[in-house]
């Protein structure tokens, strides 16, 4: 989510297969140079294509050997979106290539990519499984990937560019309990991370747990305004004309 201030991130961990093997995994990474540069990725899709991918980042990242590569060398957030899309593209065709074109579809991922290096503007981008990309704009503020539908209209009432990152969190939190409530493929814990313009850093960094209070409140809280929203409604009348 784009913000006048920066960017808030959120990811859920549940990963699965069939309702009988359900883990959890971290689909939020980032790296970061102190003063220079933070780049943040999140992953929704096959789980082998996502960490074959983060994977081979963290290899290059390591590595510094080729700045083209390399997120941490990279001039622009630009190419480090196109890095990031060209990887998935490469691994999601040679997954493909060793399982066959009937496999296809299972190796399929996408990614959100978000930071800022130094001289730049935070950046947000929509990274689809075919390599090509999005970014988000003053129109399209924010990116949604992997189960979408039900947290998605919260956030189009809810989201104000020039609203706080405290407020950001809450709707974002409103939105995933939403989500988690109706659909089994997305579970906590949630992680969470805020990138504050200029400072090269998570300025706020956290996994929530379901035993997290605040969590816990947001989500009794929201359930019982929206049956006091309901409630408050004009009455239905079958002889209403």
């Amino acid at each position: 989510m784009m913000l006048d201030k920066g960017l808030v991130l959120m990811s859920d961990t549940r990963t699965n297969s069939g309702v009988d093997n359900v883990s959890v995994f971290r689909k939020m990474h980032h790296w970061s140079v102190p003063g220079e540069r933070i780049v943040a990725i999140m992953t929704a899709g096959n789980l082998a294509t996502t960490q074959g991918v983060i994977s081979q980042i963290e290899e290059r990242n390591k590595a510094h050997a080729d700045r083209h590569n390399s997120l941490l060398e990279a001039e622009t957030m630009f190419q480090v979106a196109a890095t990031v899309g060209k990887l998935l593209r490469e691994t999601i065709a040679s997954s493909t290539a060793r399982n066959g074109e009937e496999a296809a579809s299972t190796f399929t991922a996408s990614m959100i990519v978000a930071g800022q290096i130094k001289g730049g503007e935070p950046r947000l981008f929509l990274v689809y499984p075919e390599g090509n990309f999005i970014e988000a704009s003053f129109d399209t503020p924010f990116f949604q990937i992997g189960e979408t539908k039900y947290g998605r209209p919260i956030i189009i009432r809810g989201h104000d560019r020039d609203m706080s990152f405290e407020d950001a969190v809450k709707l974002l939190m409103v939105s995933f309990d939403s989500t988690i409530k109706a659909n089994l493929s997305v579970g906590l814990p949630l992680d969470l991370m805020v990138i504050e313009a200029g400072k090269f850093e998570p300025a706020h960094q956290r996994r929530v747990k379901a035993d997290d209070a605040y969590y816990q409140a947001v989500s009794a809280g929201w359930s019982e305004a929206l049956k006091n929203a309901f409630h408050a409604l004009p009455d239905y009348s079958f002889y209403t004309k």
